[in-house]
């Protein structure tokens, strides 16, 4: 029976109160230590607890009713805590959500969370998934996509404007031509096309025209060869 008792010791989620409000701190303690599968390993408030002391005991989970940047605020550096954070008590609010999963929170629920919601946020926390609102999991996605697509537009802001003439010109300098050959390919004479040459290697910022070649591949203009 001692034997059976230590191996669900063992195999226990780690649990860690990192909170505030003494009121909810308590309610979370008589929560977590009803069921076998949680053993609750420190507890304390953000703003008194070194992180140091969260990072000691190899916690798998972090509750806390802080933000994470501001979470441990007695650390000028307030470095990692170490465990998975799980925000309890939070508010419905995007900008806060979305915050919070930029500072590395694994989980968030809201301040009409049941008992059952934090427990089961906890047990799904460690097996590596995230827990959130269905409502601020929608923002999260478009926070992504809008971040991808402005991402898409400095890309094409930044890229040089090369002509459909000058594509062709860099295009026969990628097939490794000389000048006079590609002259001859494009019915222009070797001085045009030096000039269209000087030109390229400006727009792209090259010293050289393989690195024109180079620099028009990575943007996109030599795909096809």
């Amino acid at each position: 029976m001692d034997r059976a008792k230590s191996d669900a010791a063992a195999r226990a989620i780690r649990v860690f109160l990192l909170i505030g409000n003494r009121l909810l701190r308590d309610t979370l303690i008589r929560l977590f230590r009803k069921p076998a599968d949680f053993s609750i390993v420190g507890q304390g408030s953000p703003s008194a607890t070194p992180s140091t002391d969260v990072q000691d005991t190899d916690c798998d989970v972090i509750l806390t009713d802080s933000m994470p940047a501001s979470a441990c605020a007695s650390d000028d550096a307030s470095p990692p805590l170490g465990g998975e954070v799980l925000l309890v008590g939070m508010e419905d609010d995007e900008e806060q959500f979305l915050t919070a999963v930029r500072a590395g929170s694994s989980g968030y629920l809201l301040k009409d969370a049941s008992a059952a919601d934090v427990l089961s946020a906890v047990r799904s926390i460690s097996r590596g998934e995230a827990v959130c609102p269905p409502r601020l999991c929608m923002s999260l996605f478009k926070s992504i996509a809008d971040g991808a697509r402005e991402s898409s537009r400095r890309d094409l802001d930044s890229r040089p404007s090369l002509t459909i003439r000058q594509q062709q010109l860099v295009s026969l300098v990628a097939r490794g031509l000389t000048n006079k050959e590609i002259a001859s390919e494009l019915n222009l004479s070797e001085f045009t096309v030096k000039n269209h040459l000087r030109r390229i290697m400006k727009q792209v910022d090259a010293d050289s025209r393989y690195e024109a070649v180079e620099s028009a591949r990575a943007h996109g203009y030599l795909n096809q060869q």
